[in-house]
């Protein structure tokens, strides 16, 4: 990928040949999500109020789905920030629970006791033998 290049912001497909201005019914032909969306805009960024660094644009609930924004600007990183916050997100849960990057929490005999303790905590193990 160059730089400037746009990508789907779902699948990462190049939309090089898709022309541009983005129509509001322009969609992704590798994946059939629409384009004219907040998650492909230069001005979406989930640190703000509304997700939207335009200070003066409308409220859209579905930053996934088409809409009628004015302001839209397809943006060359849609699908380098998607990532990027899936991972960043994936990283911070993994850090909340003590855990290194790609770690497992469990062997299979701490699962398996894990198991043994949630179901004597709800007592189902005292039904099984009932």
């Amino acid at each position: 990928m160059t730089k400037n290049e746009l990508l789907c912001w779902k699948c990462g497909a190049s939309l090089a040949d898709v022309l541009l201005p983005l129509s509001r019914l322009s969609k992704c032909k590798s994946c059939k999500c629409d384009l004219q969306v907040c998650r492909m805009c230069k001005y979406f960024d989930t640190r703000v109020s509304n997700s939207c660094r335009e200070p003066i644009a409308e409220k859209v609930t579905d930053k996934e789905r088409a809409n009628f924004c004015g302001y839209f600007q397809p943006s060359d990183s849609a699908y380098e920030s998607a990532d990027e916050s899936a991972n960043s997100g994936k990283a911070s849960l993994e850090s909340l629970f003590g855990l290194e990057q790609g770690e497992s929490n469990l062997s299979g005999t701490d699962a398996n006791k894990a198991k043994s303790e949630l179901d004597a905590l709800f007592g189902l193990d005292n039904k099984k033998s009932e």
